[in-house]
């Protein structure tokens, strides 16, 4: 399901970063398919441009500030209303998370966590002359998130590798019928993960979710029937997996490592 049909840049006079991004020159994207992928070197302004939309769209952000307040989004908040984001059906539905937001997340959830075991163990030593009722009834706030957070992440993100915990915060958060803004995924993940968020990906997709993502994986950018679109050249323009400098040097470098790096 595509939701976000397309995205114009209104015209502006703002000097200075982002706006001398070179891909805001001619700036006109169409999305047609479930999942596409930003794609392109470092500096070329995939993250800016998905940080942008996020902050457009009014995304619920994973591991960091609301995209209303994150400080580090203030560049991306004023390119943001100069973006026309016109919907197929619009929807409040998904996320925006960008990898290096997530640590931070599942620290900050565990630290939830333990504050509220401490929190019910005050409540046990307060109310212990108190009746069972009085004492459950104090507890009861507590004790559901608690059991909404083991619901959602068992024993807790911080008990399993990056890869796990990455991906089990992306499965757990994912809801039907919404928008997802990844900005490079793969950095938590071995290449097996990488398959195995490939695999959560073309799930989620039949319960009509659409996803933006930007990567330098050549494995993710193999999704099936995937919209590639290459920020390199200072134009964003359609590109074939074959084409791509990420696919053509992975696959070159893994064809005879030691030479490669002899060459070096």
């Amino acid at each position: 399901m595509v939701h976000l049909k397309s995205i114009t840049l209104r015209p502006f006079k703002e000097a200075g970063f982002p706006f001398s991004l070179r891909i805001l020159n001619e700036m006109e994207l169409t999305f047609t398919k479930p999942v596409t992928f930003f794609v392109g070197e470092n500096g070329t302004g995939k993250s800016t441009l998905m940080e942008s939309i996020a902050c457009a769209a009014e995304m619920v952000t994973v591991g960091s500030e609301n995209v209303k307040t994150d400080k580090s989004l203030s560049a991306q908040r004023e390119l943001g209303k100069y973006l026309r984001l016109a919907w197929v059906k619009r929807t409040k539905k998904g996320f925006f998370l960008r990898a290096e937001d997530f640590f931070g997340y599942a620290k900050r959830l565990n630290q939830m966590r333990v504050e509220m075991e401490d929190d019910l163990h005050d409540l046990d030593r307060e109310f212990e002359n108190r009746s069972e009722y009085a004492r459950s009834l104090a507890k009861m706030s507590t004790s559901g998130q608690l059991i909404d957070i083991q619901l959602r992440y068992g024993d807790g993100l911080d008990t399993r590798s990056h890869g796990e915990s990455f991906l089990a915060l992306f499965q757990s958060r994912f809801v039907p019928g919404g928008l997802y803004l990844l900005d490079e995924p793969e950095a938590p993940l071995s290449p097996l993960r990488q398959l195995a968020l490939i695999s959560a990906l073309k799930e989620m997709i039949t319960q009509e979710a659409q996803f933006i993502i930007a990567t330098h994986s050549p494995i993710l950018m193999a999704f099936p029937d995937a919209e590639l679109l290459s920020f390199d050249g200072g134009k964003i323009r359609p590109v074939e997996f074959d084409q791509l400098e990420h696919v053509r040097l992975t696959r070159d470098f893994l064809q005879d490592p030691g030479a490669f790096i002899e060459r070096l």
